[in-house]
């Protein structure tokens, strides 16, 4: 499955200065928890601003960019019908970490979403949660983490729902 995991501000703000604005150990270790053993794809700005692959995870990045280094292990796709056919043939789930731009390129395919909704507003937030991304979803679940970050999963409606 093809699952987008983001962690949004009030204001839909998803980062500033190519980092996350927040730090909320309970979303962090809900992160960690829910996509270890699967893999994760990310945008080649998120992945230079972790610097690493993400432990316990294979980590894939999506870029166009033809000067984009990787460590051995990490892989790159090219475009959003690489993504599908990796997550066809990979035996586990594939989590689509960001940024903004991976989130609209992939958004088609995304079978479910996982949404932590972060308590603040942040002002000078430079990337943001792109429009519609949850248009034809339909909330699954709803858990409060704790701080104050509530998660809600949504999984993508069925034709004809």
């Amino acid at each position: 499955m093809i699952i987008g995991i983001v962690a949004v501000a009030r204001n839909g703000a998803i980062g500033r200065d190519n980092r996350l604005p927040w730090h909320y150990s309970a979303d962090l270790k809900f992160f960690k928890r829910t996509t270890a053993g699967n893999a994760v794809v990310m945008g080649a700005r998120t992945w230079e601003s972790i610097g690493r692959p993400l432990p316990d995870r294979l980590n894939l990045v999506l870029s166009r960019r033809g000067d984009v280094e990787l460590p051995a292990g990490v892989r790159l796709l090219r475009s959003r019908e690489e993504v599908v056919e990796f997550a066809a043939a990979f035996d586990g789930d594939v989590f689509v970490i960001g940024g903004a731009g991976v989130f609209s390129s992939v958004k088609d395919v995304i079978e479910r979403w996982i949404v932590s909704h972060i308590p603040e507003i942040v002002e000078d937030g430079d990337a943001f949660l792109p429009e519609g991304l949850f248009d034809g979803f339909d909330v699954r679940d709803e858990f409060d983490l704790g701080e104050g970050v509530t998660v809600r999963v949504l999984d993508r409606q069925k034709p004809g729902e």
